[in-house]
């Protein structure tokens, strides 16, 4: 395993992390998710990454049970707040009440004293930008949480978070969670150079666009049985890859992969984290040998020969001048 210090803080977080989303506490049963956290755990990995919304808390439960027999301090957890976990109009959203109480019921279903690393969902308008940060910043003071970041936020609102707490000496926020893969490659444009000028690293999720870049779902056939297409409640998040010639690019890019010996899904996982600013790919695996197909994609070199064919199958998106 190859590790990264994650934006300008001395965190230093595994190359691959494991994810939670629309897999623990879900489609993956616990036996099969403490297998393949003790699996990561034995591979190097040092990042597992949930969220309070994740199931309503469920995920959370699945991955404190987890890593119960794990050293903790030799873990990096991260978990998140923003999302409604309840229909009170105080229970969503990054207003300090919520952040705090997030955070406690978080580190109940967690069973840790505290978490490394907690983000902030989304980006909240209805919340001055000073309560969260100094929210962030007390919970940070009061020892329940090392770092904070956030996921899925605009460049700018990340560039005006981090001067905002330079200005006021809080602690600024160290990580950006964005979604990130061959198929969409929208945070090149704003997201990255601002957030590489702020000092914010990424932890980017989706890197295998739900599976569709493993080349599992073929022009016009039919998904695979079990697959995140056949999920009801995971289709959708599938489908945004799958429109106009997006299979037929994927099918292009298993080829490429197959002409350097390699799998697709650990090119495609490779290619993400060969990008500046990138200091981990989150995979969603279901099943501990999908985990360690994840794995070798950290002993994958992307040349500049290879970057440039993957270019012109996935143009990248154009940058903006910082």
């Amino acid at each position: 395993m190859k590790y990264r210090r994650l934006g300008h803080s001395g965190l230093k977080v595994s190359a691959l992390g494991l994810g939670s989303w629309l897999t623990l506490g879900r489609s993956v049963e616990a036996d099969e998710t403490e297998r393949m956290v003790q699996s990561a755990f034995d591979a190097g990995v040092n990042l597992f990454d949930t969220a309070d919304v994740y199931e309503r808390g469920a995920a959370e439960r699945a991955l404190g049970k987890a890593i119960g027999g794990l050293p903790r301090h030799h873990l990096v957890v991260a978990t998140k707040c923003f999302f409604p976990m309840s229909d009170d109009v105080n229970d969503r959203g990054l207003a300090r009440k919520h952040v705090h109480e997030s955070l406690h019921r978080s580190l109940i279903r967690l069973n840790t004293d505290y978490v490394d690393l907690y983000q902030c969902h989304r980006f909240d308008p209805e919340v001055p930008l000073e309560e969260t940060c100094r929210a962030m910043d007390d919970l940070i003071r009061r020892g329940d949480v090392l770092y904070w970041g956030v996921s899925a936020w605009p460049g700018h609102a990340i560039q005006q978070a981090v001067t905002l707490c330079r200005a006021n000496g809080w602690h600024v926020p160290i990580s950006n969670q964005p979604l990130y893969n061959l198929l969409e490659r929208g945070i090149e444009a704003e997201v990255l150079p601002l957030s590489q000028a702020s000092g914010v690293g990424q932890l980017v999720y989706s890197p295998l666009a739900q599976g569709v870049l493993t080349g599992k779902y073929r022009p016009g056939a039919a998904p695979p049985a079990g697959s995140r297409a056949t999920d009801e409640g995971a289709v959708r998040f599938v489908e945004r890859f799958m429109g106009g010639d997006a299979l037929e690019r994927v099918a292009r890019f298993v080829a490429l992969a197959a002409a350097e010996g390699l799998e697709p899904g650990a090119l495609a996982l490779a290619a993400c984290l060969a990008r500046p600013g990138v200091a981990s790919a989150l995979v969603g695996a279901r099943s501990v040998a999908q985990l360690q197909q994840n794995l070798r994609a950290v002993d994958i070199t992307v040349g500049a020969d290879l970057q440039a064919r993957l270019d012109e199958l996935f143009p990248p998106a154009a940058p903006t001048s910082v």
